[in-house]
């Protein structure tokens, strides 16, 4: 059975940006009060009681945006200093980035995860339901401010979208021929959303793959990823070509994390709601730590069928009562 030793943890349910595979448009989204979110001490509390001895070692703090999260700094240093923490890691859209990428860096940070869905300004913008203002340019520097920093490898995350910015791929993939920046392709999941994209919701890793290696070639990467994603290089580029296939090459017995929302909840599987536990009421409620440990410990013996591992002809068949920026995905 693989070892589950990876926590993603949502620091906020609330965004900056308003993407429609994430927040679908015209939804109204109820989102947390500040009292129900996990506090800092909270976070630390639950990692060096429950998770840390039940064998927990990476983690990766997402949102909504977690830039957004006043004390974002300051939780990125606590976790850093715990001395079981052997990754940390950070979602982010990048819009905040430009300002935070030096203080992140200075407290412990080394990898961050950018999602960069577009090249193109105006597309860009309409994937991210822009208010009116672009939010291109700001972004981009964020990014650049990352490598300027020392992030390095880069993480870019693109959702691919058919119809939306299918057409872009070449131009994501030629970011990796002179920067060792890794570009991810992820199949999009039609989560809390399954009627944006109804036509084809998808499109295959290796149809990109394809695409990539008619115009330059492709091999596989002598550096392999921490996580689900099959990495390649064009021959001869500086950074590296990922692809998450969970619709088309289902990677459930091969997972190893769990989520921790926002206000508290831990989720066994990002496709199914089954076997979700409350440890946020727990940990305020005089916790037994004990008892909690148990509750996870159950979870992660339960977890390999817990996974979601069905597909319907390539789609996906769960509901769910959370959209992707509530999970934390």
């Amino acid at each position: 059975m693989q070892t589950v030793d990876y926590l993603r943890i949502s620091l906020i349910d609330r965004c900056n940006f308003r993407c429609h595979y994430c927040m679908p448009s015209g939804e109204e989204l109820n989102y947390l009060l500040q009292e129900s979110l996990l506090t800092k001490e909270e976070i630390i509390t639950l990692l060096k009681e429950v998770f840390i001895p039940l064998g927990f070692k990476k983690f990766r703090l997402t949102g909504g945006e977690p830039l957004l999260r006043p004390d974002i700094v300051e939780i990125v240093e606590a976790i850093n200093s715990l001395p079981e923490t052997e990754d940390l890691a950070i979602s982010s859209n990048a819009f905040l980035l430009e300002k935070f990428a030096q203080p992140l860096y200075e407290a412990g940070l080394r990898r961050i995860n950018i999602s960069l869905d577009s090249l193109n300004p105006e597309n860009f913008d309409s994937i991210i339901g822009n208010n009116g203002r672009s939010r291109w340019q700001q972004t981009w520097n964020g990014i650049l401010k990352a490598h300027q920093v020392g992030f390095d490898p880069l993480k870019l995350n693109v959702v691919v979208i058919p119809g939306v910015n299918d057409h872009e791929i070449l131009d994501l993939a030629a970011l990796t021929l002179e920067r060792n920046w890794h570009v991810r392709f992820i199949e999009f999941m039609p989560i809390g959303n399954s009627e944006l994209y109804s036509d084809r919701a998808w499109i295959p890793s290796e149809e990109i793959r394809q695409d990539i290696r008619n115009n330059w070639g492709l091999e596989t990467s002598a550096v392999a990823g921490n996580g689900p994603a099959d990495v390649f290089q064009i021959p001869g580029a500086k950074g590296t070509l990922g692809f998450i296939s969970q619709m088309s090459e289902c990677f459930c017995d091969n997972c190893n994390r769990m989520r921790l929302s926002a206000d508290g909840w831990l989720r066994p599987c990002l496709l199914n709601e089954m076997g979700q536990i409350d440890l946020k009421t727990s940990l305020r409620n005089h916790p037994d730590f004990n008892q909690m440990r148990d509750r996870v410990r159950h979870i992660l013996e339960i977890k390999p069928e817990i996974n979601f591992k069905e597909r319907n002809n390539g789609t996906e068949s769960g509901t769910y009562t959370r959209t992707m920026s509530q999970i934390g995905g």
